[in-house]
């Protein structure tokens, strides 16, 4: 047995500037290479790397050079999107609009035959992909162009929890006394701005009263509120008793939340080589400059960007885990195990030529779309909002000017203006509301160390 991540995956820019890279080095939680100065210091401009291998539908490899080639295009235009954060007013409004304009510009130079100019559109529609699982989105259609460069990235090469990411919550936790936490106990509604009162503190009166499913009720002075925005899109109008003000439901609505699954085979024997990190899966007939409705039943597989190959557990582990965005990855949830299975299958058959080639021995994915307390799986900022909403999702209940002490807290990724979609944006969510509620209770509190 070993650990592999549903859920989060990576430390995105491990380095002195990330509370999640600096935790996880105080409690001893990441391996030697991760930890050096060299891997602090890389700048990967938060693209993903080149793949060890890319394979074509049609069965062939693709030259590594061109698939270089297009990562470099693709990456510059990502990065000049930057430019229009301070922009009054951006046409496109879209960072997919952007990019398709962009590369349009671009085929006008290029002279090789139609064959190899459809590659280099095959290998951007795989590089789009790859952005939407980034970004959490189905398409870069529908990611706002002007505060796309608000979003920060950290210098350092992405890395892993070699034991899990479960190994971080397990250290933090293992700091509160154990009969504080309470699990498998989902909240109904959170009713706040009122007087309620409980049996073990008589005569003393709560504004807070957290209700859950089982009817059992948490009377409180404050709440912290850390669901996923998925959850809070869809639980909205009963979540919350009185409703929550009309700018922040504007702003809930507004941000975008998408859904970025993961799919693991196992294989008995690898069919890669040794040295092989990342497979990247190239479908010839596809451009990101057609813009056909999703096939998803018949073709739910070609929004796959491809697989990263595991580290091994041990001498027999060889699994691969590829990632999937978007309305095929909300599709492909509906699925069953042996129908992904055999779908994957064909897949690996057929881009690597080999039609005999051993069908994994086993599937696991993750559902986040259908899991009913997340409903998706991180936040962009969507056509139509901008920072703004991230903002204003951000002050707690109830509002300033009307009056009475702070209730209802919001912390989570998709409060944080520079590091949504990521772990370190909801920890340093987390810290700036218990920091609020500190300096609420202790204006003179001090801390150890500063908060980054």
């Amino acid at each position: 047995g070993g650990v592999v991540e549903v859920g989060a995956h990576w430390i995105h820019g491990p380095s002195e500037g990330n509370p999640v890279f600096r935790l996880a080095a105080k409690y001893g939680l990441l391996g030697e290479k991760a930890l050096s100065e060299e891997n602090q210091l890389i700048e990967t401009g938060g693209h993903v790397g080149l793949p060890s291998v890319s394979y074509a539908s049609s069965g062939v490899s693709v030259s590594l050079e061109l698939v270089a080639e297009m990562a470099r295009l693709f990456h510059g235009l990502i990065d000049q999107t930057r430019e229009f954060l301070q922009a009054a007013e951006t046409t496109p409004p879209s960072v997919g609009e952007y990019l398709k304009e962009k590369i349009r510009q671009h085929m006008a130079s290029w002279t090789e035959d139609e064959e190899t100019k459809k590659l280099k559109l095959a290998i951007l529609k795989n590089l789009f992909n790859v952005e939407c699982c980034v970004s959490g989105t189905h398409s870069m259609d529908l990611v706002a162009l002007a505060p796309f460069g608000e979003y920060t990235v950290l210098p350092g090469l992405d890395c892993t929890f070699p034991e899990g990411y479960q190994g971080l919550t397990d250290c933090i936790m293992a700091s509160l006394p154990k009969d504080v936490m309470v699990f498998d106990k989902p909240v109904k509604t959170i009713h706040w701005n009122g007087s309620f009162q409980e049996a073990s503190a008589p005569g003393e009166t709560f504004p807070v009263l957290v209700e859950c499913e089982d009817g059992d009720c948490f009377p409180a002075h404050h709440v912290v509120v850390t669901v996923p925005l998925g959850f809070l899109k869809k639980h909205l109008d009963t979540f919350f008793e009185p409703p929550l003000p009309t700018e922040k439901v504007e702003a809930i609505r507004k941000i975008g939340f998408g859904t970025n699954n993961k799919i693991f085979l196992e294989f008995k024997e690898p069919f890669w080589e040794p040295d092989c990190q990342h497979i990247q899966v190239v479908w010839e007939d596809t451009s990101p400059l057609e813009d056909a409705a999703p096939a998803l039943h018949d073709a739910w597989f070609k929004k796959l960007i491809g697989f990263w190959v595991l580290p091994p557990f041990h001498r027999a582990s060889h699994v691969l885990c590829g990632f999937i965005a978007g309305l095929e990855s909300e599709f492909m949830e509906t699925l069953s195990d042996e129908d992904v299975l055999r779908s994957l299958t064909k897949v690996l058959r057929r881009v690597t030529g080999n039609p005999w080639l051993p069908a994994p021995r086993s599937v696991l994915r993750s559902c986040w779309h259908s899991a009913p307390y997340t409903r998706g799986s991180y936040s962009y900022v969507a056509v139509g909002s901008s920072g703004d909403e991230l903002s204003s999702h951000v002050p707690p209940l109830p509002s300033r000017g009307h009056g009475g002490m702070l209730q209802v807290l919001f912390a989570g990724e998709a409060t944080h203006r520079a590091f949504y979609s990521t772990t370190h944006g909801a920890l340093l969510s987390g810290w700036r509301e218990a920091d609020r509620l500190v300096k609420l209770w202790d204006p003179q509190a001090q801390w150890p160390e500063p908060r980054l």
